[in-house]
């Protein structure tokens, strides 16, 4: 059981306890009195326990009923809380029927008529004094018989520019905590005036992220490249594909919007924040350029492939790597000249498994995870950091991708690809024996863990017959 059904569990003992204790006190003072009314010149005050004890026990009786059927009837059936000011209200009409029939039994001598007609002009001077609250207590009625929001809700106040969650809803005013951590009152007359805009808790809400290129990048790249930056970031819903589509043709700039549904709507300031870091970062390695706000006019724009590292450092870079020890200073100064340079955000996936792909990468700078899917999820076999390579299969044979390999801090990786191997080979053709060989042997020290682990002849062959047929080799 729950806290709160343990709560209110325990109310509902302790209203029964405290029921069968004034029930008793009740009995017993009739018994006193000879279980009749009583009687003589100071009857009306020997009446007054009498009406103050039936008067408790129906208040306990009241709250008893409120507690058992808002508690569990309500929460069982409708699975959320009861609203606040519904259970006042119960409680408050019921408690007054039962109060006037008790009154009417025991002063059943008097005439309430007469009673309510001479305070008729009290309640009107009361109304008056307390329109506002009144006008408060009956708007509230009215959000709760409408129920436009709910607490947890995210709400905007037009009029007042006020955004936060709705914390509570009482008789008097609504709870808003602002994403400053304050909290707001607004009065329910306020609320039933004025436009709300209602996020739901429970509903998939979209959110709109804006951003602009220049005229000489491409359309079609650039919506498949921010999609895919965007659509696995954190509070954004895997249950909607985010939408990239253009906004607009500016003076100077394509003008784009990002729609994305969110998980949890209250959130919305920090992913909104990291959709926008997702697309800096893509947009630099995909080789697409922010728009500046300027009128320059430019005949010619050269986006450079790889402003990251110089040849020389990339080199030195690929020249640590296992794969590459065949090759001479010449090829490596070759390679690096065709290596394209990559920089992901924490958290970006750089390669999924199951993926075709004919590349390897070299990590140059920060830390990348190897994960395999589990049916727990994830889970991270390898964490690989600078000087570390993988992928080396896909590139050499073609073969898909086997694990996906996750950014844990910002990475800067080296991409190798097909055709730079491919011209290396139509040179050399000897490397392939070679390169074979080396990848026979690390594959032989992963699978024995041992580093004097040997592969054997029909292993290389294979691997050797791979690479070939990859390459278009004879």
């Amino acid at each position: 059981m729950t806290r709160t059904g343990s709560s209110a569990k325990n109310r509902i003992i302790l209203f029964a306890i405290a029921t069968v204790a004034v029930g008793l006190a009740l009995y017993f003072y009739m018994s006193y009195l000879g279980y009749e009314l009583p009687a003589g010149e100071h009857r009306n005050w020997r009446k007054l326990p009498i009406l103050l004890l039936s008067a408790l026990l129906g208040y306990l009786v009241a709250r008893a009923v409120n507690a058992a059927l808002f508690d569990f009837v309500f929460r069982f059936r409708r699975r959320q809380e009861a609203p606040t000011l519904v259970r006042n209200i119960f409680t408050l009409l019921a408690f007054t029927i039962l109060f006037v029939l008790v009154f009417k039994y025991v002063y059943f001598d008097y005439d309430l008529g007469a009673l309510f007609t001479t305070s008729a002009l009290f309640g009107v001077i009361i109304g008056l004094a307390l329109q506002d609250t009144l006008g408060n207590f009956f708007a509230g009625i009215s959000l709760h018989a409408d129920r436009p929001f709910q607490v947890g809700d995210v709400i905007v106040v037009t009029q007042q520019k006020l955004t936060g969650v709705v914390e509570s809803i009482t008789w008097r005013a609504i709870k808003v905590r602002t994403f400053q951590n304050h909290i707001v009152l607004v009065s329910n007359s306020l609320a039933a005036r004025e436009a709300i805009e209602v996020a739901p808790r429970d509903n998939l809400n979209a959110r709109l992220v804006f951003f602009s290129t220049i005229y000489t990048d491409s359309p079609a790249k650039t919506i498949h490249v921010v999609r895919e930056s965007v659509r696995d970031a954190d509070n954004v819903s895997n249950k909607i594909t985010p939408i990239v589509r253009i906004r607009g043709l500016g003076d100077s700039s394509i003008d784009w919007e990002i729609k994305y549904w969110l998980d949890d709507y209250a959130k919305y300031n920090d992913t909104d924040a990291l959709v926008r870091q997702r697309v800096w970062y893509a947009l630099r390695r995909n080789g697409l350029t922010f728009a500046f706000p300027t009128r320059t006019l430019h005949l010619e724009r050269n986006v450079p492939v790889r402003p990251i590292t110089a040849e020389d450092q990339i080199a030195d870079r690929l020249s640590a790597v296992d794969v590459f020890s065949p090759l001479s200073t010449d090829e490596l100064r070759q390679l690096a000249k065709a290596t394209a340079g990559h920089v992901f955000a924490p958290g970006e996936t750089l390669i999924r498994a199951g993926d075709e792909g004919s590349s390897m990468f070299v990590v140059h700078n920060g830390r990348v995870a190897v994960q395999i899917s589990d049916p727990g999820g994830p889970r991270t076999v390898a964490e690989l950091t600078e000087g570390n390579f993988f992928g080396e299969m896909a590139l050499f044979t073609g073969e898909p991708r086997t694990a996906n390999v996750v950014a844990i801090e910002e990475t800067e990786v080296l991409e190798i690809g097909h055709a730079a191997m491919k011209h290396l080979f139509q040179t050399n053709p000897s490397l392939a024996e070679s390169i074979s060989w080396t990848i026979a042997e690390r594959q032989a020290d992963l699978a024995k863990g041992s580093a004097s682990a040997q592969p054997s002849i029909q292993e290389t062959a294979g691997l050797l017959s791979s690479i070939k047929r990859f390459f278009g080799l004879h």
